[in-house]
């Protein structure tokens, strides 16, 4: 599958917690955890578990920072 999401990042499951309505995936990418929140349907579409290789696609507005 081709994107045009530049920010890609490849990752390892660590953690999937589902919730309700809304799920929380909590990804290891290369020593840095990152947790991405999508809704319940999403994450059993996707049929994600712990151990499972994915590509973390970040497609945001804007990114700040602090100092």
């Amino acid at each position: 599958m081709k994107l045009s999401t530049r920010n890609q990042l490849p990752g390892k499951v660590m953690n999937v917690k589902l919730g309700g309505v809304m799920s929380e995936i909590t990804v290891d990418i290369g020593g840095q955890t990152i947790v991405a929140a999508i809704t319940r349907e999403s994450a059993e579409h996707l049929e994600l578990a712990e151990g499972d290789e994915v590509t973390v696609l970040v497609k945001a507005t804007e990114v700040m920072l602090g100092k």
